[in-house]
């Protein structure tokens, strides 16, 4: 008999990919004791060393994604700017390490889970009482008891351990009303892929395929022609599997992935000799999945909704992804392989497809969201996730504290969600942080546009261009009518959202990870428009100047000091960015 390791949490998170990961941190970090299950030795799912896809978001002009999204790459651009990808797993290890409130547990499959049926408050019939795990490195059972409980697994396992209505497949045109090409609803989903990396070499590399490699030739590659030289080549289109079942047969449908990868990569130096001096660099064994079960929510997301540009009063998220629908048959689809329309970024994901229309405490983030297939096509990229993964790890820590469903944050906490998202520098498209009455009526000597709420230029706020630039040394500074508690500060400085600073091709630019290394791929650096160094200062009410923070080697764009002290004074001095320029521009710069 194996030994159980029995665990009590606020929150339970179930699946360490990027939603997962945004998620649990998001939850400690607002002060639930979190547990973070996960089935893989390292995080970050998708975008992890095992797997390799890219961390895909929005499109269009300041449309990136903050928040933890930020953190984590503005990190990795400091700590890893050859985008070397067991650096980034540290990276990713290190976030969730670094949380007191979150315990980790790594290659622990969840396998089961502890439910009730009952009549419980808004019309749910079952809730949760504990998941299992099974560690396969320690040989032991972990089972975690919670208040909440989220599924960010991608494959929705919850869903059959505890009979939370799902979806899986596509939905007929008429079913929702949507301009999708699916005439008829069915089974089918989007396929699965096994990367291929690459890396440049200063001379001939030979390669000798397996046996079992598929024989691909000009015909099987007219329509997903490789190309070695464009760091915009992540091999994606080997993708198959989506007319099966994309969980029960992921093992059969692995092995011929594989085939097809080292069929590929066989066709590239032997076939065509466009790749005699490149070397296989990364072969995945574990696919990477695009789409399995939907969990339902009280809303289900459509491609309406995004294509016409949906407001929800319960937004706390925003995609902005194309309508990127793969076809079931995948590498083998005869023409192009996917659709790509163009959507309205950034478009609004309202809470409400965060959790469970049947289960009392559950939450989901990630690519297992309440939406149709053609609404997931453009939700299911990872920084649109990690967003979802935010807001839900924070509505799970509002469940926990307040002894609350997650439908009771919605019916009685929907402001202080929405706030707790801006206040961690998420960008939540129509709304406008808040700014505290004390911090309105003391006198600013700097522009006013430091605590209008808007924390990045964008379209949405009519401000683009317009972020002022400090001469570094002159300092903003507030004083307050009379001393008063201040209680934190907060300032976001211009992390080039745009990347415009960064070098290289706009692929490496934008991408935190790299798919293809030529002999010429760029070292990375910090955005040259980004605050480096800075210090805070704070005036008592005696009169004494004092420091309250400052940092010589700053890599975050947004930054909250606790101060909980009597001041009657405050001045930010922004001594050098990044780019050795001048001045430095500020974005915000207020208090509370």
């Amino acid at each position: 008999m194996l030994n159980t390791v029995e665990l009590t949490a606020d929150v339970c998170v179930v699946g360490g990919g990027m939603s997962g990961l945004a998620a649990a941190i998001s939850a400690a970090r607002a002060g639930a004791k979190v547990v973070l299950m996960h089935e893989r030795p390292v995080l970050g799912g998708n975008a992890s060393s095992e797997i390799r896809m890219w961390i895909c978001g929005a499109d269009g002009e300041n449309n990136r994604e903050t928040g933890l999204a930020e953190e984590i790459a503005l990190t990795s651009l400091y700590r890893n700017p050859t985008k070397n990808f067991y650096v980034w797993d540290t990276i990713l290890f290190d976030f969730a390490k670094s949380e007191p409130n979150l315990t980790l547990l790594l290659n622990c499959t969840c396998m089961d889970a502890e439910t009730e049926t009952g009549a419980y408050p808004y019309g749910r019939s079952v809730q949760i009482h504990s998941v299992t795990g099974y560690s396969m490195t320690t040989q032991q059972f972990y089972k975690v008891k919670a208040h909440a409980f989220l599924d960010c697994s991608g494959d929705s396992i919850l869903a059959p351990l505890t009979g939370a209505e799902y979806a899986m497949g596509r939905e007929g045109a008429d079913v929702y009303g949507e301009d999708t090409h699916v005439k008829t609803s069915d089974n089918m989903t989007m396929g699965m892929s096994c990367l291929i990396q690459a890396r440049e070499t200063t001379g001939p590399v030979p390669y000798k395929a397996p046996s079992f490699a598929m024989k691909l030739t000009d015909e099987h590659v007219k329509n997903r022609r490789p190309n070695l030289r464009k760091s915009s080549e992540n091999f994606w289109y080997l993708e198959l599997g989506g007319d099966r079942d994309t969980i029960k047969d992921t093992d059969a449908i692995r092995d011929e992935l594989v085939a097809l990868a080292c069929g590929m990569w066989d066709y590239l130096k032997n076939e065509t000799g466009e790749a005699e001096n490149f070397e296989l660099d990364f072969l995945g064994f574990l696919p990477g999945k695009r789409e399995s079960r939907r969990l339902m929510g009280e809303y289900v997301l459509t491609q309406k909704d995004i294509s016409e540009n949906k407001a929800f009063h319960d937004v706390v998220a925003y995609g902005g992804w194309t309508l990127d629908d793969h076809f079931p048959g995948g590498f083998f689809h005869k023409g192009a392989p996917n659709t790509n329309f163009q959507t309205p970024a950034p478009y609004q994901i309202p809470y409400r497809c965060l959790y469970s229309k049947n289960v009392s405490n559950l939450l989901f983030a990630g690519r297992n969201i309440s939406t149709t297939h053609m609404a997931l096509s453009s939700t299911r990229v990872m920084a649109t996730c990690m967003l979802l993964g935010q807001a839900a790890g924070f509505a799970a820590a509002i469940c926990s504290k307040e002894s609350i469903p997650p439908h009771g944050v919605y019916e009685n906490h929907l402001d202080e969600l929405q706030d707790m998202l801006m206040e961690a520098d998420c960008f939540l498209p129509g709304l406008r942080r808040k700014i505290s009455q004390i911090c309105r009526n003391a006198a600013l000597s700097g522009p006013e546009s430091l605590r209008d709420g808007a924390d990045r230029e964008h379209a949405l706020y009519n401000n683009v261009g317009r972020t002022p630039r400090i001469a570094n040394g002159q300092a903003v500074s507030y004083r307050l009518p009379q001393p008063a508690f201040v209680q934190s500060v907060r300032m976001v400085f211009d992390s080039d959202l745009n990347r415009l600073t960064l070098p290289g091709t706009r692929t490496e630019q934008t991408h935190v990870t790299r798919a293809v290394t030529l002999l010429d791929s760029p070292v990375m650096h910090m955005p040259k428009t980004l605050c480096k160094a800075f210090v805070l200062e704070g005036v008592t009410p005696e009169g004494e100047t004092v420091c309250l923070y400052s940092d010589e080697e700053n890599c975050r764009r947004a930054i909250t000091v606790p101060v909980e002290r009597q001041l009657s004074g405050l001045s930010l001095k922004l001594l050098s960015n990044w780019g050795n320029t001048e001045e430095t521009p500020l974005i915000s710069f207020d208090f509370r």
